[in-house]
């Protein structure tokens, strides 16, 4: 009996000796990282979080304050929050940006929000909202790599001439922002969809205003709120575009459109999905294709109507070109390459006021930074607009200096207007082309001074100026 005892003990001890050991081996492989702590941070109110803080500082332009302040507060470049009712991960530097961007689907991908998704996905594609970027992804490179955009190279002059001939000459004053957006809505249109009758465009961009000035706003899907007519003119853009989806499906079967004129026909000629999801793809190449290049503009504007020595240098580079150049002669691919110092100028203005302020990711495992655990389904938002003007990359940040774009340029990860990694931007090439051939015609046709010397800043979703920038024109007398 005795003997029994003993021996039932020793088995009751192995068994819990073998749990312990079990449990112990489990949990380090459920959790890389057991004894790392998550970053330090507060999740705010209850549901909320810091979800008002983060939206009106943007709201107010001055997006990176909420970073910046919490940056110093907790003394660590990454930083947790709570954030459109999911816990975040905030990154910040260039070291957060290079860590991010070389784990791309290793151990982050591609995070909207809820919001973003059911504007610019119908019901039927939101579960694969991510399997059709990654598509476009694939199919842009043919359109936007340099060897093609010397193509446009003249459809783009020829806009930019339409634009400042109907909204720009014979005026005194304008507001900038708007008829720029207009303008690069209509060069999308004219790339990506071969629409060139202004009419149609001007009646296609009106849902999109109101689609924009939704983005932002607080999701409540209820009729009379901002959202609420957001989704309606989202739904109103995408019966729109399937039908012209349609009609291209019908004139490539008919040999009246080719496949290689644009994006939509390259999308229907190599791709076996539906009008529905073609539509979705180019819903969303309409946006991007528009609204950050019309505030990057916008923004140029700004900077050389309060810099003349800026200004000057840029409009004696432009002048020499278009002095070489025939009477109704438009641009070439060669002088695109000629524009260094604008392109320079261009990119501070980029620097202090990325149109685009972050970029979300989403942990797809558990992960360690900085000794701080970021668990898997955890948000991420990287800062771009806080790291451009950190002290440690740019020497006197606020101060506007092109010169920091000469040689080599920035350090890498540290100015990261068009992303990084295997997400860069694939349109950065399209948006450099645009926007220098806008600044060819700016500076070419105008001197101009602000109305509003102090204008506020908003974030709305794109960074813009509260007003619109509006402007007073000085039209040169050649």
């Amino acid at each position: 009996m005795e003997l029994f005892f003993y021996i039932s003990l020793l088995i009751t001890l192995f068994i819990l000796l073998v749990s312990v050991i079990y449990l112990f081996i489990y949990k380090n492989k459920s959790s890389k990282y057991p004894k790392a702590p998550l970053p330090p941070g507060s999740t705010g109110w209850p549901v909320v979080g810091e979800s008002l803080e983060f939206l009106s500082t943007g709201w107010k332009g001055h997006p990176e304050r909420f970073i910046l302040d919490r940056v110093a507060k907790y003394s660590s470049s990454v930083f947790k929050t709570h954030l459109l009712a999911q816990p975040f991960a905030i990154f910040y530097g260039a070291k957060g940006n290079k860590f991010l961007f070389s784990n791309e689907s290793k151990l982050v991908e591609i995070w909207w929000p809820s919001s973003i998704v059911k504007l610019f996905f119908s019901s039927n594609t939101q579960a694969s909202s991510k399997e059709g970027a990654i598509k476009v992804r694939k199919l842009l490179p043919d359109f936007i790599k340099p060897e093609a955009l010397q193509r446009y190279v003249g459809i783009m002059d020829d806009m930019a001439r339409r634009n400042f001939a109907d909204g720009w000459e014979n005026k005194e004053e304008i507001v900038t922002h708007p008829l720029v957006k207009k303008y690069a809505f209509s060069t999308a249109c004219r790339l990506f969809l071969s629409i060139e009758d202004q009419q149609h465009v001007d009646k296609f961009y009106k849902p999109f205003e109101v689609l924009i000035a939704g983005m932002i706003s607080i999701p409540i899907d209820v009729p009379g709120t901002q959202f609420n007519k957001a989704i309606k003119a989202s739904n109103i853009i995408r019966k729109q575009l399937i039908f012209i989806v349609k009609q291209r499906k019908i004139d490539l079967g008919e040999g009246k459109a080719s496949p290689n004129q644009d994006i939509m026909s390259h999308m229907l000629s190599t791709s076996d999905e539906n009008e529905l999801q073609i539509a979705d793809k180019i819903f969303g190449l309409l946006v991007g294709g528009h609204d950050s290049i019309s505030s990057a503009c916008t923004f140029i504007v700004s900077y050389l109507a309060e810099l003349p020595e800026i200004y000057q240098g840029v409009y004696k580079e432009q002048m020499e070109i278009a002095n070489s150049k025939a009477p109704g002669e438009l641009l070439k691919w060669d002088d695109i390459q000629k524009m260094k110092y604008s392109w320079n100028v261009a990119c501070e203005v980029l620097r202090l006021a990325p149109p685009i302020p972050g970029a979300f990711r989403e942990a797809i495992t558990d992960f360690m930074y900085k000794g701080f655990t970021i668990p898997k389904g955890w948000k991420i938002y990287l800062s771009i607009n806080s790291t451009h003007i950190n002290p440690e990359y740019f020497p006197e940040p606020k101060k506007f200096d092109p010169s920091r774009f000469e040689g080599s340029g920035p350090a890498p990860y540290t100015y990261v207007p068009f992303g990084g990694g295997p997400r860069m931007c694939p349109g950065k090439e399209y948006a450099k082309l645009e926007i220098l051939v806008f600044m060819h015609h700016l500076v070419k046709g105008f001197k101009f001074e602000k109305i509003i010397p102090d204008e506020k800043i908003v974030v709305n979703p794109m960074l813009a100026p509260a007003k619109g920038l509006p402007i007073r024109l000085y039209p040169h007398k050649n």
